[in-house]
């Protein structure tokens, strides 16, 4: 795994935990009501897959686990779909996902 790799998987991880800490004082519906809060989480979530895009392929396959194309996909939806973005999908990747996803990088930074 290349030294870029490794420092986008840093990146991955952090945002991802500062998503995590920062809902976990909040609830579904500061999404709806704080524009802060939400663009926020609308920004870290869009570097966790800026990141993941720029991962090198070989990385990828050596990672099967993570779920690069949703990723990837979330990232595009939030950039180009900015006018439509879904809070409850948004708070579920939060609050579900993004858990997994940070233990899976400690698992393989470490």
């Amino acid at each position: 795994m290349s030294d870029r790799d490794v420092h986008r998987l840093q990146h991955m991880q952090a945002h991802a935990r500062e998503a995590i800490a920062l809902a976990a004082e909040r609830s579904r519906v500061d999404l709806d009501e704080d524009r802060v809060f939400s663009l926020a989480m609308t920004r870290l979530l869009e570097i966790v897959g800026e990141a993941a895009a720029r991962i090198s392929e070989e990385t990828r396959m050596q990672l099967p686990d993570i779920p690069w194309p949703d990723i990837v996909s979330l990232r595009n939806r939030l950039i180009h779909g900015y006018d439509a973005v879904d809070h409850d999908i948004l708070w579920n990747i939060v609050r579900e996902d993004l858990p997994l996803l940070v233990e899976q990088m400690e698992s393989y930074l470490t």
